[in-house]
C-alpha cells in the first residue's frame, strides 16, 4: 500500500488499483477508483466549476498496530475537507466522518483488513472488480448500514415508499421511472453516485450496494451538513442548479390526447378566453407531424402554424410543441441519419429499437452532431414559426424492449451511459432557447437545463395518486425543482365514470400545490374514428374524449375553476419560490422535515407535505374520503378552507370535502 498527496487529493495505490479522493465543493468529497492505468476525464454530473479547495490531507506511518507482525509497520491516511473526513487503513478501507461522528464505513469482510471482527472469510471487499472479459469492469461499492437510517431522493420510481431504506432501485431510465442517482441520509449527508450507466443500488438492512453494470471507474461524491436543505444547496452548486423561468407558465396548462388540428387548439383557446379563464400554455401532442423523424407539422392538418402562434399570443397563451427522439425508416430525415451514424446502434438482431406506428430507430443526442441535426430540423419546422416551448417525450429513450446490452450510443455502450441521454436531450433545446422543456426523463444535473419533469402514462387510480406526490417529493431532493404530472393520471377507460372524476378533482387540487398545474390524459372509451385512414401523418392516430375544465360537468367545472383561482392567487408566492430555487437548489415540493428537520414527526410523515416553507399540504388520497389526520409541527397554521388557527405540535382531523383539500398556511 502506497500513499501519497497530489495536488490537494489523497491518493494511493495496492496491486491494480488506484483510488484518489479530492475535495470538490463544500464539505465534499469526491471519490474514484479504477483498475486502468489512468483516470478517465470524465465528470458527468459534476460539470460545475467549484472554488479551489485547500484540503488537510493527513500520511501517517504508525508502528506496532500490526497484529500479525508487530514488528511492522501500518500506513494510514486521511483527509479533510470543511466537516467531511475521509480515514483510510493499512487495507485501504474508507470510514466517513461527519463532524467527527461516523456516518459510513466501507462493508469489507476480507483477510487484508488489519483489524476485523467480523468473518473475513467471507472474501467480500468493499469496492469490487468483476472483469468484463476484453472490456471494462462490472463494479461494486458496499457500505456498512446504519439502524435507524433514512434515505430519501434518487429521482423516481413508482411505488409508494418515502423512506427509500429496505429498498431496491434499478439505476435505468424508463417511462415513468427517471434515475437520478442522488440520495438525502437523516445522518446528515448527501452521496451522488456520479455513473450514468444502468446499475441497481440496494439500501440493505444489512449493507447498502451500489453496482454499475459497466464503468472504466468507481465514482462518487459525498457532501455532509446540518440538514436536508443545506446538503442539496451543496449538491445543487457542483451540478447545476435551475434557471429562472418565464413566470407566465404558473398557471393553468392544457393538454390531452391529443389534439389532432390546428382549428381544436385555436377553438379551445378561444373558449377559455370567452369563459374569462386565463389560459397561460396549450400543448399540442404526438403524432401531429406526418412521421415520426421528420419533425415537422403534417401541413394538411396544420396548414399555417405561424398564423395559429400568433393568435394564441395575442391572447396571451404560450404553445408548446412535442417532440420525439425516435426515427421512423420511412421518415424522410432516415436515411441521412443513419448514413451519418447518428441513430443508436443495435448490437446483434434486428436493426430497431422502437415500434409505434412503425419501425423506429432513436436519434442518439450524445453525439453533438445528431444535436445539431436535431435542432436545426426543429428550428425550421417549429421554433421559426413561433413555438415558444418544446415536450421532449421518450426521453428515457423509451425502448420496445429494454435489453440494455443490446445498444451502443456514440458516448459508449447503452449499460454504460444512457442515464445520461434524456439529460442531453433537453441541453440540446436549452442552449438554443434558454426557455423550459417538458421531459419524460431527466439524470443528475439535469435541472440547470431548465427541465420540467413529469411522472410519464401513469394510471388513473389514488394509488397512482399517492405515488405520483412520493415521486414528486424524491425528485425534489434528487435536485429537480420543476416537476409535473398528468392531472387525473395518463389512462383512463371512461372520463364519464362518476368515479374517475372524483379521482380528477383531488388530483387537481393536489395539482394546484405542485409547481405546474397540467391538465393531460388520454381519455376513453377511444371510440373516436381517426381523420384518415393512412397508416401515417397527422389524421392517422386516434384521440381522446375532451379533457378541459368544461369537459366534466358543471359541478366539476365550478370546483376546478375555483381551485384555478387559488392557483393564481399563488403565483406571486410561487415567483418567490422559483427565485429560491434558482439561488439554493431549494424545490417546492418539500418533504416535512425539509422544512422542519428537528422535528423527528415530521421524518415519518409520507401523507402530507410542504409547498415551498409556507403552505402544508395533505392531499386526499382515497376515494370516498371526507377528512383526514393531519400532524402540524411547531407554529401557529391556519387553514385555508376556513381560516381557523391552529397551534402546532398536535395532529388534527380535518374536514376534506369534496372542492377543497386540507391545507394549512403557517404564520409568522
Amino acid at each position: 500500500m502506497k500513499f501519497w498527496k497530489e495536488n490537494h487529493s489523497l491518493m494511493w495505490k495496492h496491486q491494480y488499483e488506484t483510488v484518489c479522493i479530492t475535495p470538490w465543493g463544500k464539505n465534499a468529497l469526491r471519490i474514484r477508483a479504477t483498475k486502468f492505468p489512468n483516470f478517465t476525464s470524465q465528470d458527468w454530473a459534476l460539470e460545475e466549476p467549484v472554488p479551489d479547495t485547500s484540503a488537510d490531507v493527513s500520511i501517517e506511518l504508525n508502528c506496532g498496530e500490526n497484529t500479525q507482525n508487530p514488528d511492522a509497520s501500518i500506513i494510514n491516511a486521511s483527509i479533510t475537507n470543511g466537516r467531511l473526513c475521509i480515514k483510510v487503513d493499512a487495507a485501504g478501507i474508507m470510514t466517513f466522518y461527519r463532524d467527527g461522528q461516523r456516518i459510513l464505513k466501507e462493508y469489507h469482510r476480507d483477510y487484508d483488513q488489519p483489524s476485523c471482527r467480523q468473518s473475513r472469510c467471507l472474501r467480500i471487499r468493499g469496492r469490487a472488480y468483476k472483469a468484463i472479459i476484453g472490456g471494462d469492469y462490472e463494479m461494486k461499492l458496499r457500505f456498512e448500514s446504519t439502524d435507524g437510517e433514512k434515505i430519501y431522493g434518487m429521482g423516481q420510481y413508482q411505488q409508494s415508499y418515502l423512506d427509500l431504506k429496505g429498498c431496491t432501485l434499478e439505476l435505468a431510465q424508463r417511462n415513468s421511472q427517471t434515475s437520478i442517482p442522488f440520495a438525502v441520509s437523516s445522518l446528515g449527508y448527501g452521496f451522488l453516485w456520479n455513473h450514468p450507466g444502468v446499475g441497481n443500488v440496494v439500501f440493505g438492512r444489512n449493507y447498502t450496494e451500489w453496482e454499475a453494470k459497466t464503468a472504466k471507474q468507481l465514482d462518487y461524491w459525498i457532501t455532509v451538513d446540518d440538514n436536508p436543505a443545506k446538503i442539496l444547496q451543496n449538491y445543487t452548486e457542483v451540478t447545476g442548479r435551475t434557471p429562472m423561468i418565464d413566470k407566465a407558465l404558473l398557471g393553468l396548462w392544457q393538454c390531452k390526447l391529443r389534439y389532432r388540428t390546428q382549428e381544436e387548439v385555436l377553438g379551445v383557446a378561444r373558449k377559455y378566453k370567452e369563459l374569462g379563464i386565463a389560459l397561460d400554455v396549450i400543448v399540442i401532442d404526438f403524432f401531429h407531424w406526418t412521421r415520426q423523424g421528420d419533425w415537422k407539422f403534417d401541413a394538411e392538418y396544420w396548414p399555417d402554424p405561424k398564423t395559429m402562434c400568433d393568435e394564441l399570443h395575442a391572447m396571451g397563451t404560450k404553445l408548446v410543441v412535442s417532440v420525439w427522439p425516435t426515427v421512423d425508416k420511412k421518415s424522410e430525415n432516415f436515411a441521412e441519419l443513419f448514413d451519418r451514424g447518428l441513430l443508436i446502434q443495435t448490437e446483434h438482431g434486428s436493426n430497431q429499437t422502437y415500434e409505434f406506428q412503425g419501425d423506429c430507430l432513436t436519434i442518439d443526442v450524445t453525439n453533438p452532431e445528431a444535436q445539431e441535426y436535431l435542432w436545426e430540423k426543429c428550428k425550421k419546422n417549429y421554433y421559426d414559426y413561433g413555438i415558444d416551448m418544446f415536450w421532449l417525450d421518450n426521453a428515457e429513450p423509451d425502448y420496445s424492449v429494454y435489453d440494455f446490452d443490446n445498444y451502443r450510443y456514440y458516448a459508449g455502450s447503452a449499460l454504460e451511459v444512457s442515464n445520461v441521454y434524456p439529460k442531453l436531450y433537453v441541453k440540446t433545446f436549452y442552449e438554443q432557447t434558454k426557455a423550459l422543456s417538458l421531459v419524460r426523463c431527466g439524470w443528475a444535473g439535469s435541472q440547470k437545463y431548465a427541465s420540467l419533469l413529469w411522472s410519464g402514462d401513469i394510471p388513473s387510480t389514488f394509488e397512482s395518486l399517492r405515488d405520483q406526490m412520493i415521486a414528486g417529493l424524491h425528485m425534489g431532493l434528487a435536485g429537480i425543482p420543476w416537476w409535473t404530472t398528468d392531472i387525473g393520471g395518463f389512462m383512463t377507460d371512461d372520463a364519464a365514470d362518476p368515479d374517475f372524476r372524483e379521482l380528477l378533482l383531488r388530483w387537481f387540487e393536489f395539482a394546484v400545490f405542485t409547481p405546474i398545474l397540467r391538465m393531460h390524459g388520454d381519455r376513453g372509451p377511444h371510440d373516436i374514428p381517426p381523420l384518415s385512414e393512412k397508416e401515417w401523418g397527422g389524421g392517422c392516430l386516434f384521440t381522446g374524449y375532451p379533457n378541459e375544465l368544461w369537459s366534466y360537468g358543471d359541478e366539476a367545472f365550478d370546483i376546478m375553476k375555483r381551485q384555478l383561482d387559488l392557483r393564481l392567487s399563488l403565483k406571486p408566492y410561487i415567483e418567490k419560490l422559483m427565485q429560491e430555487a434558482s439561488e439554493t437548489g431549494a424545490p417546492l415540493l418539500r418533504t416535512m422535515f425539509f422544512e422542519f428537520p428537528d422535528d423527528a414527526r415530521c421524518w415519518e410523515l409520507d401523507d402530507q407535505y410542504m409547498f415551498g416553507n409556507q403552505y402544508l399540504v395533505a392531499p386526499i388520497l382515497q376515494f370516498g374520503q371526507r377528512e383526514r389526520e393531519v400532524y402540524l409541527p411547531a407554529g401557529t397554521w391556519k387553514q385555508l378552507a376556513d381560516n381557523q388557527l391552529y397551534e402546532g405540535g398536535q395532529t388534527v382531523l380535518s374536514p376534506a370535502p369534496l372542492v377543497q383539500i386540507p391545507v394549512f398556511e403557517r404564520q409568522h
